[in-house]
């Protein structure tokens, strides 16, 4: 019988894994989808398990690795350097109906209040409010939407990272990454900031429809509305639940994590707060609110957001966990309280040397 050969290119029979299993220490490839080298954690494009597999230590064998000692006195610092979040006097909210765990997939409104009674509106005219609230109406809200980025939007985006900037809290975050060797300096810092956090990337159907930014913090929907059953979740705050608000996707919200967007589009009549799950330990602000809402008819069982803070914390405080501890719990202290924060990469695209867009972060149970 005649053989046949057949040659395939090395690239046609290399895939490679998204796990470090047996990959320690392998050199970069720019095939590689994920990686297992130590470059990998300045470049946050480690696999997800390379703490499991390459780093069982964790970081604790590096001078510049970044400990969980490290990330509980940071945050303590970011949080105690947040000299524009709200004053008790300046919001007061009204979460009035508790949701059970069994409740939080009914879609039904228990609250016939608005969560917000009242908000000193003059914290937005803070330079890093202002700079944020210019920033959310540059989205189309339906993935599969190619965004045009105009010249404007370009200047907003980088008008926000000036402003921030400018704060002592983002000064010291910036120390920090900087003495753990994950910036040589604030230009390096800041321009990757742009790109993790606003850089385009599809969502759907090859169409570069999302950012980083806008499905944290601006939102979106997606077809089918309030119509159908929702899918019960298991518990409000459990690890690795989102406790997250923004794009509509498959007839829900996803992402919105934000607390100044929420209440402008309750102001607006467009969000219908329906009830909360977990109401956190903090007597000021910020502090963290589990809720359940709908957005111009699509819901969000089980969404979280800060409440009271600055765009500046926020922003911070998923930034440092993005890099720290890129797809897992990231474990911080806020006023002596523990918090957590689970950051997602986008795996599907890349941008300079292998880095990753961010694709979510949100508060999970600590």
């Amino acid at each position: 019988p005649r053989t046949t050969l057949l040659f395939l290119s090395p690239k046609d029979l290399y895939t490679a894994p998204d796990s470090c299993k047996g990959r320690c220490e392998e050199p970069y490839s720019e095939e590689d989808e994920c990686h297992c080298n130590a470059a990998c954690e300045r470049y946050h494009n480690c696999c997800e398990d390379y703490y499991r597999h390459c780093r069982p230590e964790g970081f604790s064998t590096s001078w510049d690795a970044i400990t969980d000692e490290d990330l509980l006195h940071i945050s303590e610092q970011l949080y105690k350097a947040d000299h524009n979040k709200a004053r008790p006097t300046d919001i007061a909210i009204n979460p009035q109906y508790q949701a059970s765990p069994d409740e939080t997939g009914d879609r039904e409104d228990r609250s016939p209040q608005p969560l917000y009674k009242y908000v000193n509106e003059e914290l937005f005219s803070k330079p890093t409010y202002a700079s944020f609230i210019k920033l959310l109406d540059n989205y189309q809200r339906v993935t599969g939407r190619e965004e045009d980025v105009t010249a404007e939007e370009l200047w907003e985006q980088d008008n926000f990272l000036r402003e921030v900037m400018k704060t002592e809290l983002m000064k010291k975050l910036f120390a920090f990454l900087h003495k753990k060797n994950r910036y040589g300096s604030e230009r390096e810092f800041v321009a990757d900031l742009k790109e993790m956090w606003f850089g385009l990337y599809s969502r759907s159907e090859g169409e570069r429809d999302s950012s980083g930014f806008e499905h944290v913090f601006s939102g979106r929907a997606c077809a089918g509305g309030m119509g159908g059953a929702g899918q019960r979740r298991a518990g409000g705050l459990t690890p690795g639940s989102p406790l997250c608000l923004g794009e509509v996707k498959k007839g829900k919200v996803s992402g919105f994590h934000n607390w100044i967007r929420f209440y402008l589009l309750e102001k607006q009549g467009i969000v219908n707060y329906f009830s909360h799950n977990f109401n956190g330990p903090w007597n000021t602000y910020p502090d963290v609110l589990g809720l359940q809402f709908s957005w111009d008819g699509f819901y969000k069982e089980v969404g979280a957001a800060f409440i009271g803070c600055s765009p500046e914390f926020e922003f911070g405080l998923y930034t440092l966990c993005f890099i720290a501890r890129p797809g897992r719990a990231c474990h911080l202290s806020l006023g002596g309280y523990s918090l957590s924060i689970q950051t997602y990469a986008w795996t599907k695209s890349t941008y300079g040397n292998g880095k990753k867009y961010i694709a979510t972060a949100y508060v999970i149970s600590p």
